[in-house]
């Protein structure tokens, strides 16, 4: 069926993002579905692709299901839900079987069993891994098979705008339920309809917020905000991930060092060689990354550098050359042999722990509408992420959520017909200048007030600035004609918005959260969250 030239099209399911967890939906769905799946760029540009570590799964006879709970648990600031971990932590061996089956082909060891890894957070070996290039490995794969797949519909450069759901399409029905997507056409500038009676919004999250980030430039918070115009309830936005080792080099923005370099008993030193990380953490280097960075970020201003070393000079060089053959290429491209120099390193914006409310389906408040990945808040993060779980959630849920779509298909309303965008009283942009000055000043704000340290002070600085440039942003939408780059600013600057409400409301300092006012722990375990359709706070407790 040929869609190209159609401004309203018909599915079973619509899945926003061509990651991880987009593409485990699409894969784990009968074949007779047809299924629409929209990148707004490549269909490997996401965060997936970019992922150097791997994926955490119990699968070592040392290791159990509790000590991976344990881990999870203790490295989320004891705010995750002890339900979704469980749910999450017992559901990795079939998250590595379905990779498998798919064709995966990770790292192994010498008895040809899957060889794992050790990264920052966790007590035993449990992440599997293809090399130092897993995210590559798995994108490249599950992009195979679904272009394999003659019911699954890849469209690449289409931008979706905004959720339809009954209630803004003001359709009578019995309950307000997510209908399809509006989404823009990069290759005709047009606006099509993409209806079906599921959508998933599997886009990722929302660090391109941050000046300095390890994420590629599709990572807008397009689902999070899209799910909050919908009316989807949105928890923990104030936990977001620095990476304590992105690559300090004018050539290499945003290029991650894997935290599996730190596994495999890399050091982080100051420019004198001291090991600094013994003096904030028994756990050193494998303390979790909320300790890490904030260590480095301590440093770094304590002593005015401009970046701190990661050296592993001190491993054979055979062992360095085979397990960080990626690493090593690239470095040595840009002048650092890793088997001899020390590697200047600095945190950046990483991930982003908290997202759209979801059951363990992945299902939102707005029936028929779901979030996947970085996209949703399961509950298996809490206060910081540990490392590899995002990956093996993507899977878990992905496959949850497609288990739940066919058990409720053969009931799901469909609905033909719905408005098309109406783009009739928009003109086009006289400059793109307006949207460049406001997505660069967003940025450095956030950098500069939200940070890895905090203070109620800068964040009321950045809470001010950011209202202004919402509604400047929103006054523009509103007039011109919808672009990538408008689209995308637009839901930055409301995912924006949320971080910091959500940070102003947590007074105190926990995982990922550190404030200088409220230095302490609260005995209280509560999650953030925000209520469409104004930013009403309720924290009710965490019921763990």
């Amino acid at each position: 069926m040929n869609f190209a030239q159609q401004h309203s099209q018909q599915f079973d399911v619509v899945i926003i993002g061509s990651g991880g967890a987009g593409l485990t939906l699409a894969l784990s769905l009968p074949e007779h579905y047809q299924i629409a799946v929209l990148a707004k760029s490549h269909l490997q540009d996401a965060s997936t692709y970019f992922a150097q570590g791997g994926v955490a799964a119990v699968l070592d006879q040392e290791d159990s299901i509790e000590q991976h709970i344990d881990d999870t648990m203790i490295a989320g600031g004891h705010l995750c839900h002890l339900d979704a971990v469980k749910f999450t932590v017992e559901g990795g061996q079939d998250a590595v079987d379905f990779l498998l089956k798919q064709g995966v082909q990770f790292t192994l060891d010498e008895q040809e069993n899957l060889h794992l890894t050790r990264e920052g957070g966790h007590s035993q070996r449990r992440i599997i891994h293809a090399a130092d290039a897993t995210g590559k490995a798995i994108s490249t794969t599950l992009v195979e098979r679904a272009q394999e797949k003659e019911n699954i519909h890849l469209f690449e450069n289409v931008v979706a705008i905004d959720v339809i759901t009954t209630q803004k399409a003001q359709i009578e029905h019995s309950e307000n339920r997510a209908i399809g997507v509006y989404a823009l056409d990069e290759t005709t500038g047009e606006v099509k309809t993409f209806l079906a009676p599921f959508t998933a919004l599997a886009c990722g999250g929302a660090m391109k917020a941050y000046l300095y980030t390890s994420n590629p430039d599709i990572a807008t918070g397009d689902g999070i905000a899209m799910a909050w115009r919908a009316g989807c309830r949105i928890a923990n936005m104030e936990f977001n991930q620095f990476h304590p080792t992105c690559l300090y080099h004018p050539k290499a923005r945003s290029f991650l060092i894997t935290e599996a370099m730190r596994g495999e008993g890399a050091y982080l030193r100051l420019p004198d060689g001291e090991r600094f990380m013994l003096r904030f953490d028994e756990r050193a280097e494998l303390a979790p990354r909320d300790v890490v960075a904030r260590a480095i970020d301590y440093e770094m201003k304590r002593l005015g550098l401009r970046h701190v070393w990661l050296d592993i000079t001190h491993q054979p060089e055979s062992f360095v050359k085979e397990h960080f053959p990626t690493l090593y290429a690239r470095l040595l491209e840009l002048g650092i042999d890793i088997t001899k120099d020390k590697i200047p390193v600095v945190p950046a914006a990483h991930y982003t722990c908290g997202g759209v409310i979801v059951d363990q389906h992945s299902q939102t408040d707005i029936a028929g509408l779901y979030a996947i990945g970085e996209t949703s808040s399961t509950g298996l993060h809490g206060a910081n992420r540990m490392a590899s779980n995002s990956l093996l959630e993507c899977f878990v849920y992905g496959m949850s959520a497609a288990k739940h779509i066919q058990s409720q298909i053969d009931n799901a309303p469909r609905f033909d017909q719905v408005n098309p965008w109406d783009a009739s009283q928009v003109e086009h942009p006289d400059e793109d200048v307006v949207i460049l000055q406001n997505w660069d000043e967003l940025r450095t704000s956030m950098w500069n007030y939200v940070g890895i340290v905090r203070t109620t002070k800068r964040l009321e600085r950045a809470l001010h600035r950011i209202e202004m440039l919402k509604r400047e942003i929103e006054e523009y939408y509103q007039g011109y004609k919808v672009s990538k780059n408008l689209i995308e600013l637009r839901n930055l600057v409301l995912v924006s918005e949320m971080i910091v409400r959500c940070a102003m409301q947590r007074k105190e300092s926990r995982g990922l959260h550190y404030t200088l006012d409220y230095p302490e722990l609260s005995d209280e375990i509560r999650d953030t969250i925000l209520t469409p359709p104004d930013f009403l706070v309720s924290q009710p407790l965490v019921d763990n």
